[in-house]
């Protein structure tokens, strides 16, 4: 791609200036999902054209992020030191604001092709203007909606005397956005790419990084840094828990591995490290709960409950900052190199990670380089450490430094020669994960910050075009790299026929969108060694009002049947592959939890789907949450199946009490029996326990009789929590 200068703005207000003027007043601008949104430069275009009904923009996007708000004046006490700890100077967007009142003016439209999961489910204009892409083709539709600007936050290094910058969190779809607008220069449409520097983003390496010429407008100026979105941890449940474990034990060492966000996603990083790091009390564990017993043969046949030895790759659209903690314990090592050649010979086992003569002869022999050195061969060997860095051929001849060998390696004394004085220690170029984008907590980016630059550039930001699909030149070897492919992600439903539920409702409102689901599913079965694994939470609700997520149909669907895998649930794991339907149907009913079997299995059979005479066997029948609840409470008095297994962004004080908070919400409605409850705590004396947590809401000294009825409310919540 041709490089050029850019020009830089410390003012956002001159930078839109010159890009109307470039591009006109209707403005159709991409910026990326989530963390890597230019803020000021998008608030000042909306400011503007709510000022200029002449102008319009529209913004193709998906996850906008906001920080979260309050509506009462508890609320605020509890939320605003967490907002102003963990979100800092984050500023929000203005059309997020005027979004969720329906204020959004005539001339802007916000297309997003994943929306915050369940944030906009009854937004008139979220709902009516989703882009419904897979992840892979987001720039593609992007593109047809006519985007003439894509923008992103970026990060600045100085590199050997010489600036770069780097698309930190999101190369994910503007490495491709970028190269279709420099691709369509001549076209005579006025397009621009706009780069606005912040100090806070990491600097990633791999694909990510980028000449400042490959921007026509740099934003940069110290007041429009702030820190980049924070997403706090969310807490793991027994039923996350088990369904991490059960997955866990799907992972092949030596393999792939892709996972998404969210506390599903810590439970299954969670479960993996478990395996390593405490493999006597995982193998326990699972011989405990039966997955041993259940599921022996295939978790042979596709994964293990060994220690990593050979360790994974991750291949992932979403470097969740779970895979970090997998990386620094050792479970994230296996190397992968981007060569098709040597991945080959890598996975045979035929060579290792250490540059040995013996390596060479391998290559003479399988005939990856000529014994006649030619450029390209020397160029190979050089650019993966097989040969020394600054090697050169000239004139038929190696030379490092004074040093000249002739490059002829059929003469075996030179050849001997060539190894003793040119071979390199180990492979160069390694990658352990690539992945597209990430959003994550605190501790996450300051890790990425800290790492060694030799660590950290095992870490290969990339486009999804790359990550998501085998499709490209590159096919064979995206394959070979991707070996034991364990791409396991989330859903919210698993109809019986096993198509399953992550993104909308029956009605055709959207909840989140397919991002990269359906691409990872493809791609499992498409390698030869892959597998998909879905996770799902067998129930929704609690109590006389859960329902299960494993259903006979439902009117919408994320993933087809003719695309079913694994299915896996806290209960069990349900292989469907190949399988024909009475057994898919079968096989889901036993991971059902047991309030629901019966219903779904007499439906089943009332559609001639599954033989009048199957009985649910035994070992299936006692699938309730009360027995997991049970099977967990000795591993968690020796500190085992935390709720936080990776920390929280929270204190102590501010768990229990946004349980507690969270609880008393349905006690709210009941407003006589409420008002007695207060009218009682009036009476009675403050316990110790509870006053960490009124003194962390202010309320430990109230001064108005608003502020008493408001700790008469906390301490009531804190009771129904049994915190107090």
């Amino acid at each position: 791609m041709e490089t050029r200068e850019p020009v830089y703005y410390q003012d956002v207000e001159r930078c839109v200036d010159d890009l109307v003027a470039k591009v006109g007043k209707k403005i159709i601008m991409a910026v990326p999902l989530a963390v890597g949104k230019p803020n000021h430069l998008v608030n000042a275009i909306y400011r503007r054209l709510k000022t200029d009904p002449s102008m319009h923009l529209t913004l193709i996007t998906a996850v906008t992020l906001e920080k979260p708000s309050w509506g009462n004046d508890l609320e605020r006490r509890f939320m605003q030191p967490l907002v102003e700890r963990i979100w800092g100077d984050f500023p929000d967007f203005d059309y997020i604001g005027d979004l969720r009142k329906n204020e959004i003016p005539k001339n802007f439209e916000l297309v997003e092709f994943y929306n915050k999961t369940a944030q906009f489910m009854n937004c008139p204009h979220a709902q009516q203007h989703y882009l419904g892409s897979n992840y892979t083709h987001a720039i593609r539709d992007g593109l047809i909606q006519g985007a003439n600007v894509i923008s992103q936050l970026v990060a600045k290094k100085e590199i050997d005397g010489k600036t770069f910058l780097s698309m930190g969190c999101n190369p994910d779809t503007h490495l491709d956005g970028a190269e279709y607008i420099r691709a369509s220069e001549g076209d005579g449409i006025p397009r621009a790419i706009i780069g606005q520097v912040n100090g806070d983003m990491p600097f990633m390496y791999g694909q990510a990084v980028v000449e400042p010429g490959h921007y026509d407008m740099i934003i940069e100026n110290p007041d429009y840094e702030f820190k980049i979105f924070r997403a706090p941890k969310e807490s793991v449940s027994t039923t996350d828990w088990m369904i991490g474990l059960h997955a866990s034990a799907l992972v092949k060492d030596g393999g792939t591995l892709q996972v998404g966000i969210g506390s599903l996603g810590d439970a299954i990083v969670a479960g993996i490290m478990m395996r390593h790091t405490e493999n006597e009390a995982y193998q326990a564990v699972l011989s405990e709960v039966g997955i041993q017993e259940k599921y022996g043969k295939l978790i042979e046949e596709w994964g293990g409950l060994e220690v990593f030895d050979e360790g994974l790759m991750s291949s992932t659209e979403m470097f969740v900052d779970t895979l970090i903690e997998l990386f620094k314990c050792g479970v994230l090592k296996r190397k992968v190199y981007e060569n098709l050649d040597l991945q080959t010979l890598l996975n045979e086992g035929t060579i290792t990670e250490q540059v040995t003569p013996e390596m060479l002869e391998v290559l003479l022999d399988r005939e990856v380089i000529r014994p006649q050195l030619r450029e390209k061969d020397v160029s190979f060997l050089t650019a993966f450490g097989i040969f020394k860095k600054g090697i050169v051929l000239e004139g038929g001849e190696l030379v490092d430094g004074e040093a000249r060998f002739s490059a002829d390696l059929s003469d075996a004394a030179n050849r001997e020669a060539v190894i003793k004085a040119c071979l390199g220690d180990s492979l160069d170029k390694a990658v352990v994960i690539y992945a597209g984008f990430f959003v994550g907590p605190e501790a996450f980016y300051e890790t990425l910050k800290a790492l060694p630059e030799d660590q950290l550039k095992l870490i290969d930001m990339r486009s999804v075009a790359f990550i998501n699909q085998l499709y490209g030149d590159d096919y064979q070897l995206r394959v070979a790299q991707r070996k034991h492919g364990r791409f396991i992600n989330a859903a919210l439903m698993a109809m019986l026929n096993g198509a399953t539920v992550a993104d909308g409702l029956d009605d055709h409102r959207i909840i989140s969108g397919p991002g990269g689901q359906y691409n990872f599913i493809s791609m499992a079965h498409a390698l030869p060694d892959g597998r998909a694994v879905t996770m799902v939470r067998s129930t929704r609700g609690s109590g006389a009002k859960a329902t299960s997520n494993i259903v006979w149909q439902y009117n919408h669907t994320t993933v087809p049947r003719h695309l079913r895998d694994i299915v896996v649930t806290e209960y069990g794991i349900a292989d469907l592959r190949g399988q024909q339907d009475h057994v898919v149907m079968t096989r889901l009913i036993c991971i059902a939890d047991s309030r629901f079997q019966q219903q779904l299995l007499d439906t089943a059979k009332a559609k001639g789907k599954v033989p009048a005479d199957y009985v649910i066997p035994e070992e299936f029948r006692n699938n309730t949450p009360e027995r997991l609840e049970k099977l967990l409470v000795p591993h968690r008095r020796n500190g085992l199946f935390p709720a936080f297994p990776f920390g929280t962004d929270f204190t102590d004080e501010e768990i229990i009490i946004g349980k507690a908070l969270k609880g008393f919400k349905s006690r709210a409605n009941k407003k006589v029996a409420l008002g007695r409850d207060i009218f009682k705590k009036m009476m009675a004396p403050i316990p110790d326990a509870a006053r960490p947590y009124l003194k962390r809401l202010d309320l430990d000294a109230p001064k108005t009789m608003k502020e008493k009825m408001m700790q008469k409310v906390v301490l009531l919540a804190l009771e129904g929590t049994k915190a107090i």
